[in-house]
């Protein structure tokens, strides 16, 4: 429904569900309108190898995903794409600007830096992408994506494609489009989600929730899953618990290098690790196949968040499961997801590790434990993909959690004086014998005088 609308150069907001390949509905009219080096009679154009389709997304799997794709498509036109986030080191980046592409496909921040340096020129783009745009023109994202418009001729094309289009976000994306073209490619009867996705709520108790989880994994016809948290310090600590439970898990979350995020991406592809335990930084647009279940481990913070999550399963015509575990706190949220989008799962059954239903309608076997058997522990795990090095800067370490004062105030007095914050002593002083403290005799007294 959008090639035909895009190719003629109309801009386009496009809505469809996720798994429906909104990345080739842009991808292929962008590639259509594109001068490619293998155009020969295009090449003494002015302007020829700077980019002329500019492609923002949220994430820097996303972008990574995105540009493989297009650049796949493009292959036979010889189109250059070029995927720009940050993690990664410069050079790299700049010496493909410099020696000329035709697509970049990048996060707002390391578009803005390269902007800023000159490196990257944007006066020739012709087409401009926000790719998940609900999230791009968020109040986070929006003072980035301004710059970014700033610097793109007012002479365009520009689509919006995403999953999920409040209103709000229509109206607001309509200051940077001319007549656009809203395109919805699903039917008012249909619901918001994919049909082929199971979906399962269970109330689950904060000291079980993990023990269920150990049994879900364990289901008859499991592929690869995906587990998603609120918090990153939750994605680690789940992720080690189920590793010692035995199960092959990587963990994905902003805290980690970009290094770090791409072997756990690599390896989930690959099949190295089953189970991938993130944040929201993969719910959106992350396209991996076989992906048959979907845990949500948090309850999810509103209906947008949910449906991209539960959409990294279904895909493409594909059946999945998208399990919801649900706190008691959380139960009213989960109500209001559930109403908003027409799932019946207001009232999730109560449930523990040992539940009846859990095994039954899950397709569970009845002898399931909490760990995985190690005959079934056949995968190779995460340490069988190396880390690529990207040329990051290396992180710096979380701080730690202070006992007391005294290290805060040491380092505020050695920033004022110029000191170190610790001496350390030269040579190991000798250690001092204390003499033993005299013995101490106390007498009964009544009204100062000794008792017997």
């Amino acid at each position: 429904m959008t090639i035909p609308v895009a190719l003629e150069g109309n801009d386009v907001i496009g809505q469809a569900k996720t798994g429906t390949g909104k990345t080739l509905g842009f991808g292929i009219p962008l590639l259509q309108r594109i001068t490619a080096p293998a155009d020969e009679a295009f090449a003494h154009l002015a302007g020829a190898g700077r980019p002329q389709a500019l492609v923002v997304v949220p994430t820097r799997e996303l972008c990574v995903q995105v540009a493989r794709e297009i650049e796949l498509a493009g292959r036979r036109r010889d189109v250059r794409v070029l995927a720009i986030y940050g993690g990664r080191s410069y050079e790299p980046q700049v010496s493909a600007l410099t020696s000329g592409v035709e697509v970049v496909v990048g996060t707002p921040g390391r578009l803005l830096d390269l902007v800023q340096q000159r490196h990257l020129r944007l006066d020739h783009v012709g087409m401009l992408v926000l790719d998940e745009a609900d999230e791009m023109l968020d109040l986070g994202f929006l003072p980035d994506v301004e710059r970014i418009v700033a610097h793109v001729p007012a002479r365009r094309q520009t689509m919006l494609l995403s999953a999920t289009m409040p209103a709000d976000v229509v109206n607001l994306a309509r200051r940077y489009m001319t007549q656009p073209v809203h395109v919805r490619a699903t039917s008012p009867d249909e619901g918001q989600t994919v049909i082929d996705t199971t979906q399962f709520a269970y109330r689950t108790h904060q000291m079980d929730k993990v023990e269920v989880l150990a049994r879900i994994l364990q289901a008859e016809q499991r592929g690869l899953t995906m587990i998603f948290t609120t918090t990153k310090r939750a994605a680690d600590r789940v992720a080690g618990e189920l590793a010692d439970r035995g199960f092959a898990v990587a963990a994905l979350h902003g805290d980690l290098g970009q290094g770090a995020r791409e072997q756990a991406m690599r390896a989930f592809r690959s099949g190295k690790v089953d189970v991938l335990v993130a944040t929201d930084v993969a719910a959106r647009g992350i396209d991996v196949e076989s992906v048959t279940h979907v845990i949500n481990y948090s309850c999810p913070d509103d209906e947008r968040t949910y449906l991209h999550r539960i959409g990294r399963t279904g895909r493409a015509g594909a059946s999945g499961v998208a399990v919801t575990l649900v706190d008691w706190p959380d139960l009213p949220r989960w109500v209001l997801i559930s109403r908003t989008l027409d799932l019946g799962l207001q009232d999730p059954p109560e449930t523990y590790s040992t539940s009846l239903h859990l095994f039954a309608e899950l397709g569970i076997p009845a002898t399931t434990t909490g760990s995985l058997p190690r005959a079934s522990r056949t995968r190779v795990g995460l340490a069988a993909e190396g880390v690529e090095d990207l040329g990051e800067r290396p992180r710096r370490p979380r701080a730690t959690r202070e006992v007391n004062g005294r290290d805060r105030q040491r380092r505020v007095r050695a920033a004022a004086t110029g000191s170190p914050a610790r001496r350390e002593p030269d040579v190991e002083a000798p250690r001092q014998v204390r003499e033993p403290r005299p013995v101490r005799t106390r007498q009964r007294t009544r009204a100062g005088n000794p008792t017997a």
